[in-house]
């Protein structure tokens, strides 16, 4: 056994340049200066930052006003806490006077820490309210250019081509304005609004925001979101005009092109209320109602699934602005909507990058295909010229057949866009309620701009691919010495930027619906890169509203159709809604979502317990696209029962500790029973003592026995040998799917073999990352394989990034921990990677790691944000010393194992050398 050093450097101090602390960031509700809040008691989180080693948070003083200039004067006439002796910096639960609809409210806090220093205050931040009852709606109504019958609703949808309700049904796409006149000077102007399925405001003729796809998607006839703007500088005194245009989405899913599902919940419509806030204190309210008009728009086809298409010779030049002849508009229908109205507090939906073209090929006369370079969730964006009514088709896919012509046939045919031009120049048009996943563009009816053939098709003097994803800021960078794994990185991250919208979608084409397994498999991958904490929460209400009345959570949220069999009831997706909002709570230290979500998470336990045949569970898709001998689909290596029961268990486990959490030991006890008759019983159908080995001995149905704690410790260490047995017996390869990569990932990372996980990914010859980008992927596809007949941007088999992170970056947290308070560094330098850096922005602030690995020596430098700590794991043999900054560490402890110095360590800023 390899010696074993333990540190222990609870302090080391340091001459700062400035003992000051300050805080350096602050948020409402996960958000800086957010609008559009609904809940009555947000939180109220901040950073502290500071040069000196070792600072925590002793007492700190919120202050939050009514009154901008209150605050200056440090009036807290809402709430003012006082110093308070508190270490909490984040999640402050709001306690002060209560709040009231559509207010704007300023805050500020100050903080002392261990060191007797006192902060300045921060820096002012606000957040406003949103409507928190119907009545702040002030009358507003749902307006709309058509009503449908309620023989055409189709709610759930449907997606069975054989219905006879698969082909019926066309709608029309509405403008809605109204012209409204102002007098005085306005202090503030909000718009609280949205349409279904979707829409984008104006505001005299300029785009209001900057969002895509507004609103995000739900259940709609549960719940409905609505989106807050500040409208103050789109206003003016005199005339003025909102104007409305109206998109599909998935509240109404026309039937022609590609769908994979025909549903119609309604035809579109809007509410809005436009409250303006004049300097005299007076208020007026422009609401929604039967004084608006609505007209046919340009926008002639829209379909989520099938494409868009837009006449420009539809136009009605000025419709959204002041002086426009509205004599030939009808006038809107008022009715029924929507009820139940909430603030959309998830990022939206932003065009966020660009990609130009890189080359063009003509497989075929009159027919050009454009090669953008990227595979991602995009629209295409078309500048052409040429006579009135000509017809430009565009064809987008991932891939192209042996013709060179785009290939859509594997994720769902035909998909196209149709633009009719009006003929007046330049003319530069993009899809507006439609995104989809391609890397190829096809162009049929136009000609690039150099084409010399004499052609008089119009001439495309322009053409891009622009980016669409959710708007959640970076977290999280990496990169290391290996090109290959920084490729890799980029590859996952392409696959997580396309599916990551206002749900977590499987694939940004084909079917575009929110698969459960992948938001708490993937989710902490997603975490490290992105602030997706408030889509989180949005997906937890998404599955709380497409719960069952017998407690199932469907494995789709919003579940807009009903699938057969373990496409609707499958424990391993249905189980999101008890792991996710637990993760949610140890990333962010989010209670309250616990307490949100305990009677979700409860109800589909129990709805377990009931389906469990003497508390196994014998049913669902199991590890879904791992690698056997016949065609990819449900599980092949694991046998049925393993996987569905594994995660049965795992939710016992963490039920019993939420139950704790919430001061409910009556039902702790309850659950931690019910999980000990489980692994009981899983023991005896699954494990064969003679061979220490689950099931059939795959690669999933070992390591998920492992990370979910069914494995007595006296056989762990075999069944995990046995786990890396299995990979070296497949040439390194992997053999698990969906389910049980990111498990064996986890254990193989726990269990020190972190150069195990080094040999499977750092090569191109047998399936997996290395693989897809031997063949050209751009972007993480669906099978290992890089099969071309599944989906080529697909993030469900993206658990590498965790382990980049934690493993070769060594950024995680504690077992122990909640939010990263308790922060673990522990760097993997396997293989051929000499160096590796990541940062990661926890809810404390920047950690930060970079190693070097000499020849003769070992760096490190890492960055620990104030408030919080860590235990830093170096690698070392019984002869090593290891130096802080140049200075020789006292030893205080040795002990026998695996050739780890563990050092723990305060806030700071810190330079390690093991020699």
């Amino acid at each position: 056994m390899n010696r074993y050093f333990i540190f222990f450097l609870f302090f080391i101090s340091a001459t700062p340049v400035s003992a000051q602390v300050s805080v350096s960031e602050t948020f409402c509700d996960y958000q800086q200066n957010p609008i559009g809040i609904d809940s009555k008691e947000p939180t109220l989180s901040w950073q502290l930052n500071s040069l000196q080693r070792g600072v925590t948070q002793t007492a700190c003083r919120i202050l939050v006003a009514d009154d901008s200039l209150l605050l200056e004067r440090n009036n807290g006439n809402v709430w003012d806490t006082k110093k308070i002796s508190s270490s909490q910096s984040i999640h402050v639960l709001f306690s002060g006077k209560e709040l009231g609809s559509a207010k704007t409210y300023f805050w500020k806090v100050k903080v002392w820490d261990n060191y007797g220093n006192t902060s300045a205050w921060s820096k002012t931040s606000s957040w406003q309210m949103g409507m928190l009852t119907k009545a702040d709606w002030k009358g507003a109504t749902w307006i709309a250019l058509n009503n449908i019958a309620d023989s055409l609703l189709i709610v759930p949808a449907i997606n069975n081509p054989g219905d006879p309700r698969w082909n019926t049904g066309e709608d029309t796409l509405p403008l809605l304005r109204k012209d409204f006149v102002i007098t005085k000077k306005i202090r503030k102007a909000t718009a609280f609004i949205t349409g279904l399925g979707q829409f984008e405001c104006s505001i005299n003729g300029s785009k209001v925001g900057d969002h895509f796809l507004d609103p995000g998607w739900t259940k709609f006839d549960k719940n409905t979101l609505y989106v807050t703007f500040d409208i103050t500088g789109q206003l003016h005194n005199g005339n003025n005009t909102i104007g409305v245009m109206l998109g599909n989405g998935f509240y109404y899913v026309p039937g022609s092109r590609y769908r994979k599902l025909k549903g119609a919940y309604g035809c579109p419509k809007m509410i809005c209320n436009i409250l303006i806030t004049y300097q005299d204190g007076t208020t007026e309210n422009i609401v929604s109602d039967e004084s608006w008009k609505a007209s046919a728009g340009p926008v002639t086809f829209s379909s989520i699934y099938g494409g868009e298409d837009y006449n420009a010779t539809l136009e009605q030049v000025g419709w959204n602005k002041p002086g426009f002849n509205d004599g030939k508009w009808r006038k809107v229908i008022t009715m029924d909507g929507p009820q139940n109205l909430q603030a959309q507090s998830a990022y939206p939906l932003k065009i966020l990058d660009s990609f130009t073209i890189k080359k063009i090929t003509q497989p075929k006369p009159g027919i050009w295909v454009y090669d953008m370079g990227q595979n991602a969730s995009a629209i295409p964006e078309l500048t052409v010229e040429g006579k009135r009514g000509d017809e430009v088709t565009i064809r987008p896919a991932e891939l192209l057949d042996d013709s060179g012509l785009v290939m859509q046939a594997p994720v769902g045919t035909p998909v196209y866009f149709n633009y009719t031009l009006k003929g007046s120049g330049a003319e530069t048009w993009h899809p507006q309620f439609m995104y989809y996943g391609f890397r190829y563009i096809q162009v049929e009816g136009a000609s690039p701009a150099n084409d010399t053939s004499g052609s008089d098709r119009p001439s495309i003097i322009s053409l891009r691919s622009l980016h669409t994803r959710n708007s959640a800021s970076a977290t999280g960078t990496f990169t290391c010495s290996d090109e290959l794994f920084n490729r890799i990185f980029k590859l996952i991250d392409w696959a997580i930027r396309s599916n990551t919208a206002s749900i977590f979608t499987d694939c940004p084409h084909r079917e575009k619906l929110g698969w459960l397994e992948e938001a708490y498999l993937v989710g902490s991958s997603i975490r490290y890169n992105y602030d997706i904490a408030t889509l989180c929460k949005k997906v937890i209400s998404d599955m709380k509203n497409s719960q069952t009345p017998g407690g199932l959570i469907p494995d789709i949220a919003p579940e807009y159709t009903v699938f057969d069999g373990g496409f609707r009831d499958s424990p391993e997706w249905g189980s999101n809604g008890v792991i996710m909002p637990y993760y949610l709570y140890q990333w962010y230290g989010d209670k309250q979502v616990l307490e949100d979500s305990y009677h979700m998470m409860t109800r589909y336990v129990e709805y377990l317990t009931g389906k469990a045949k003497n508390h196994i569970l014998y049913y669902g898709l199991g590890d879904w696209y791992d690698i056997g001998p016949k065609d990819l689909g449900p599980s092949q290596l694991t046998p049925p029962g393993i996987t569905s029961t594994a995660t049965y268990y795992y939710d016992l486990t963490i039920l019993s500790k939420v139950a704790r959490l919430l001061n409910n030991e009556k039902d702790a006890e309850r659950y931690t029973a019910l999980s000990v008759g489980v692994k009981d019983a899983y023991n005896k159908t699954f494990f064969h003592d003679d061979t220490k080995q689950y099931g059939s001995g795959s690669q999933t149905s070992n390591a998920i026995s492992v990370y979910m704690g069914l494995v007595n410790p006296s056989d762990k260490k075999q069944v995990v040998d046995n786990i890396v047995k299995d990979i070296r017996q497949h040439n390194n390869g992997v053999t698990a799917g969906d389910i049980g990569f990111r498990y064996l990932l986890r254990v193989l990372d726990d269990g020190g073999k972190s150069d195990v996980i080094y040999d499977m990914n750092s090569r191109s010859d047998v399936p997996g990352y290395g693989y897809q980008l031997a063949r050209g992927a751009t972007a993480l596809t669906e099978s290992w394989q890089a099969n071309r007949i599944s989906s080529n941007n697909h993030f469900m088999l993206g658990h590498l990034m965790e382990w980049l992170y934690s493993g070769l970056g060594g950024i995680s947290q504690e077992d122990t921990s909640v939010a990263f308070k308790q922060i673990k560094i522990r760097p993997q330098p396997v293989g051929d990677i000499t160096w590796a850096k990541a940062t990661f922005h926890s809810p404390y602030g920047w950690i930060t790691t970079n190693w070097h690995k000499y020849k003769d020596h070992f760096v490190l430098q890492v960055q620990i944000p104030a408030n919080s700590g860590a235990t830093i794991y170096l690698p070392a043999t019984a002869s090593s010393k290891v130096f802080e900054n140049n200075l020789l560490l006292k030893e205080t402890r040795i002990t026998c194992e695996n050739g780890t110095a563990v050092i723990e360590v305060a806030s700071g800023d810190y330079t390690f050398e093991v020699k």
